[in-house]
């Protein structure tokens, strides 16, 4: 494709007031005005005739890229024949789940014809991520008239769960948190699982004392306990219409993924056994539970697979289906995000019914940009309506969370980027209480 430069189309245009004063003062000389027009244009067509070039461009992307994160995309660019030009710009269309810097347009320094530059890459959603073709463009030598091409791409990027905390910390927090070794001797005498017959010593709770033994062994002999492991711990994330909305950039369903994979990584380490539950308006992803770190990248798989939902979330559907595929007491966390209290009220009547065989831990994320409305200093009267009616909302947000807290659920709220290291210190605090 060539069309004209702005340089062009602005030349051509210095020329329409010369061209008019001409036809006034020598109108039988009228077509002597025209001779800048057509100066133009025909330097303008020879501008692109010298233009005309072979080009190639690739793109090449990283493997696998978290959500949320920045990454490079490299743009190569090789035009040859004849003069070839010192700049080109390059642009593409990254789609739905790509956040491009300046609209995806690149300026390149050519050296000989080639030249290659970096184009960061946001991702803003889960999925594969196409770019299946580019804009080349560059001037002639005159700066008159532009070359495109349309060049194929045909590339691909798979847009995975942010486990960078889990990479990052992710030995850090387990051994801060670990329940064997050095702070598992801490924790004897506090477990329900029987660990060894020891000598009754002093300090020591007298209900431990095994008194049979005691007879045999005619010195008093107390028993020890650890805590219990091969745990069932459930994570159900809601993926309806409510959690695709976005905080911070990402929509809390990727939040919540991030912070399930954290946790669900230390709770195998720690010898539990994990199963992931997502729903919306009905059951969409059910794994049964595994055990072993070998599992992890199963449910890494799994959770990259939970879709974005617009649909209402149906709290009774979904946890009663969960709860009858369980055999066993589990500890089922739930992320989950309400806005009025007649979905609320669906989700503390399935709570309860929950809570009658098992344990249930509730994960919520504060809405930052509510409360910001709330503390901020009103100047105008829409302020101070959007102020009262943030006001109300965290008004009944929190009676919710109370009414969950009172009929015995736990219940986790918590800023974004601390969401899944607080998940993880409220899991072990409830597994250290054997409340499991």
């Amino acid at each position: 494709m060539i069309y004209p430069t702005r340089t062009a189309v602005l030349a051509a245009a210095a020329g329409a007031p010369v061209a008019l004063l001409i036809a006034v003062a020598l109108p039988g000389r009228w077509y002597v005005g025209l001779a800048w027009p057509i100066a133009v244009l025909l330097l303008t067509a020879f501008d692109a005739f010298s233009a005309h070039r072979t080009a190639t461009a690739s793109l090449s992307v990283p493997t696998t890229a978290p959500v949320g994160a920045m990454v490079d995309a490299t743009i190569r660019v090789a035009i040859a024949g004849g003069r070839p030009p010192r700049s080109a710009e390059v642009a593409l269309d990254g789609g739905p789940l790509l956040a491009l810097e300046n609209d995806g347009r690149l300026w390149l320094t050519l050296h000989d014809g080639r030249g290659e530059a970096l184009l960061p890459l946001t991702t803003l959603r889960r999925g594969t991520a196409r770019v299946d073709r580019l804009w080349l463009r560059w001037r002639g030598a005159f700066g008159l008239a532009w070359q495109q091409r349309i060049l194929p791409a045909d590339v691909t990027l798979p847009i995975l769960p942010d486990i960078r905390a889990l990479h990052d910390r992710g030995a850090q927090i387990f051994q801060r948190h670990a329940l064997s070794g050095l702070l598992a001797q801490i924790d004897r005498g506090d477990g329900t699982d029987f660990d060894a017959l020891v000598e009754f010593r002093s300090g020591m709770d007298r209900r431990s004392i095994d008194w049979k033994q005691s007879a045999r062994q005619t010195k008093l002999h107390a028993k020890e306990y650890r805590s219990e492991r091969n745990n069932q711990i459930v994570f159900a994330i809601d993926a309806g219409r409510q959690m695709s909305e976005p905080v911070a950039g990402l929509p809390r369903v990727d939040r919540a993924v991030s912070a399930m994979l954290l946790t669900a990584w230390i709770a195998l380490k720690l010898g539990d056994r994990v199963a992931l539950h997502a729903f919306d308006s009905r059951p969409r992803i059910a794994s049964g539970l595994v055990s072993g770190m070998p599992a992890f990248a199963n449910l890494q798989r799994l959770a990259a697979a939970i879709d974005y939902s617009g649909e209402e979330t149906n709290y009774s559907f979904a946890l009663t289906t969960l709860a009858a595929k369980l055999t066993r007491r589990s500890m089922i966390v739930l992320f989950t995000e309400f806005t009025d209290l007649t979905s609320a009220d669906f989700l503390v009547r399935a709570a309860a019914r929950l809570l009658k065989g098992h344990l249930l831990l509730v994960v919520v994320l504060r809405d930052e940009e509510v409360e910001r409305l709330v503390d901020a200093a009103p100047t105008n009267a829409d302020d101070v309506t959007r102020a009262v009616t943030a006001a109300a909302l965290l008004r009944d947000r929190k009676l919710v969370l109370t009414r969950l807290q009172h009929l015995g659920v736990h219940v986790i709220e918590s800023a974004h980027d601390r969401v899944g290291e607080e998940l993880v210190a409220g899991y072990v605090a409830l597994k250290r209480r054997n409340l499991l």
